[in-house]
């Protein structure tokens, strides 16, 4: 999801709200300036359910949006204060989307880094082997029999860049598959930090809305299926039907969430409200920090590590251009 888009779509519905602008022709009016094609057909299917009588919860579970977002949206229609709730949501996506931004942007230069390493060790190798055919030319009429003689050479030249195409894979693999995305969420610096700020804040919006604690749980446990996070969530939400209102990492066993947010959540005592707000407010400073910090170590060292690995493309394409006279001798 673009998360500055749906927050800039959201906005222009609380404007127009607020404005006395009817809900159907908000949704008419935005769904004409809007570009993205799946949202503008479901925001037009939407706004289509409407003007034809269809009440606005059973409009919005017909609809492909964030779940979420539709419970803001009920919630907001139910309390006729959607204008606000819209606000609300729209800010808690433009923080988000500001966030991830940056921290894809932090993919960006380890990317580039490996593809024109491998592309440059890639053409160091061929350069180097057709440089030692014609080095072995006098010495032998059929230097191109070179690799049939010797196929340790022509393997060892190659082995910088097969090392750094299966590393490209791999990193290709962790962007095109949810799978890897998901486990390496939990492991690249700044992105947990960044889920969990998305967690805690998701978790004020919907306390915020009028949601109870259990409801609000249960949705994000959903949002969060086959997230290692959903386990801690359900651990939670038994605890929390049992009667235990204060809950810790300890209680609780947490492999995900870590002590530091319980404690900040605890902290504004009864008010859940406002210790989500502060865990919110704290995890998200904590990624905004870790990925300045790796955004400015990024590009030198990305230079240092291309440097290297040209050293070493380098290093190795000589020892073969060497090597090559000497190995036919050794054959006859």
């Amino acid at each position: 999801m673009k998360f500055d888009e749906f927050a800039f779509l959201n906005q222009q519905l609380a404007a127009m709200l607020k404005s006395g602008i009817p809900l159907e022709t908000s949704l008419r009016q935005v769904c004409a300036g809007m570009r993205r094609q799946r949202w503008r057909k479901e925001f037009e299917r939407l706004e289509s359910d409407l003007s034809q009588g269809v009440p606005l919860d059973q409009a919005l579970d017909g609809r492909k949006l964030p779940d979420l977002y539709k419970q803001m949206v009920k919630v907001g229609a139910k309390t006729n204060n959607l204008p606000a709730l819209l606000t609300l949501v729209a800010d808690h996506y433009q923080k988000n989307g500001f966030l991830w931004t940056r921290l894809k942007g932090l993919m960006v230069y380890p990317v580039i880094v490996l593809i024109a390493a491998l592309a440059l060790s890639l053409l160091l190798a061929v350069q180097g082997q057709r440089i030692a055919i014609s080095v072995s030319e006098p010495y032998y009429p059929y230097g191109q029999d070179l690799w049939r003689l010797d196929p340790y050479l022509k393997a060892g030249s190659m082995m910088p860049a097969c090392v750094l195409g299966a590393l490209t894979l791999m990193v290709l693999l962790l962007l095109i598959l949810p799978s890897w995305r998901a486990a390496a969420r939990w492991v690249l610096p700044g992105f947990k930090d960044a889920h969990l700020a998305r967690l805690a804040s998701s978790l004020n919006l919907l306390l915020a809305s009028g949601a109870d604690l259990g409801g609000a749980l249960g949705l994000m446990r959903r949002l969060e299926s086959g997230n290692r996070i959903a386990r801690d969530l359900s651990q939670w939400e038994v605890k929390l039907s049992s009667g235990v209102a204060r809950v810790s990492a300890e209680n609780l066993k947490t492999r995900a969430i870590p002590p530091l947010f319980f404690w900040l959540l605890n902290s504004e005592g009864e008010d859940m409200t406002a210790g989500f707000a502060r865990a919110a407010e704290i995890f998200y400073r904590r990624a905004m920090y870790k990925t300045d910090l790796l955004l400015n170590a990024a590009l030198p060292v990305s230079i240092l590590a291309l440097g290297l690995i040209i050293v070493i493309q380098l290093f190795s394409t000589v020892q073969l251009i060497l090597k090559a006279p000497l190995n036919l001798f050794d054959f006859y």
